[in-house]
């Protein structure tokens, strides 16, 4: 395996004497570096767009986001698959996080997994897929056998499929319907793609995920109005939200919230006047979740 060919491999020239450096001069550096990954996406943002579009179509229609890969990889799309239902309210099983030497592979190396393509053949297996998701596979080196496999798989299964990358022609990019290749760069640790690649990565997930559940109406404005309300700082949130769109006292907002076990139907229902609990739910039901669109509609009603 020859991976001096990688980018990511490469030596970076500008830290070829960070042993040498002050802490205050190695973190600096890698400051530097670090700016470096927002400007190497900037060019993948139509590719980025139109995965998000197939995205939403893919949900729309009953399908999955499905993230995998290996190691650092790994760890970034069970992390972005794991915030979505506390912070959009949607099913754990709609954003799916799957990495190489399963949940194990979280907090300790499996070695070997990430070499076994047949490995992301079975956990893909293992979840069902089918032609109606959407599969994303993350890898800094572009090749990743574990990664690769679940993603040839997927294309055999009729899945739409994406993937995040930092080398330029590679083998994965080459198998996605929607290559997104970010050109990171060396690392300032050569090789150490947890760093430069992974920020890069982990940018690209947030993109996805977040303009993708905008895109479904999990977001009013720019409030989080499906967040779920799961702990003391989460119910404060969503206390906060109600308030800020109604303008309702926040005893009201909690009580509307209890009320409707919803930030985002408390919302709908306190502008929308509706005092059924299940004539709101219905009305905005109608709309797909979208509150906006379903105020608007409600308020275009009440004008004729």
């Amino acid at each position: 395996m020859d991976l001096s060919t990688l980018t990511t491999e490469q030596r970076n020239p500008d830290t070829l004497d960070i042993d040498r450096m002050s802490s205050l001069e190695i973190v600096t550096t890698m400051n530097r570096q670090d700016a470096l990954a927002p400007a190497a996406i900037q060019p993948c943002l139509p590719v980025i767009a139109a995965l998000v579009d197939r995205i939403v179509e893919a949900i729309l229609a009953g399908g999955r986001l499905i993230y995998i890969g290996a190691g650092t990889s790994g760890r970034l799309g069970v992390l972005d698959a794991s915030e979505c239902p506390p912070t959009y309210g949607v099913d754990p099983g709609l954003v799916v996080g799957l990495i190489a030497g399963g949940d194990h592979a979280l907090r300790h190396a499996v070695e070997g997994a990430e070499d076994d393509a047949e490995l992301g053949a079975r956990d893909l297996k293992a979840i069902d897929l089918n032609a109606g998701d959407v599969v994303v596979g993350i890898a800094a080196s572009g090749r990743t056998p574990y990664t690769l496999g679940a993603m040839r798989y997927a294309k055999e299964m009729g899945a739409m499929v994406g993937c995040v990358v930092n080398t330029p022609d590679s083998a994965m990019a080459q198998a996605a319907d929607y290559p997104i290749v970010v050109r990171s760069g060396p690392e300032v640790v050569t090789g150490s793609t947890r760093l430069k690649s992974g920020t890069a990565q982990k940018l690209v997930l947030n993109m996805l995920s977040t303009a993708a559940m905008i895109r479904l109406g999990k977001v009013y404005s720019n409030l989080m109005v499906d967040v779920q309300a799961s702990n003391a700082k989460l119910v404060q949130r969503a206390t906060n939200i109600v308030r800020e769109v109604t303008g309702v006292s926040q005893d009201e907002a909690r009580c509307a919230i209890e009320r409707y076990s919803s930030a985002k139907l408390a919302i709908f229902a306190l502008l929308s006047k509706i005092e059924s609990d299940e004539a709101a739910r219905t009305a905005l039901a109608a709309h797909g979740g979208r509150l906006r669109d379903a105020l608007a509609a409600t308020q275009a009603a009440s004008q004729r």
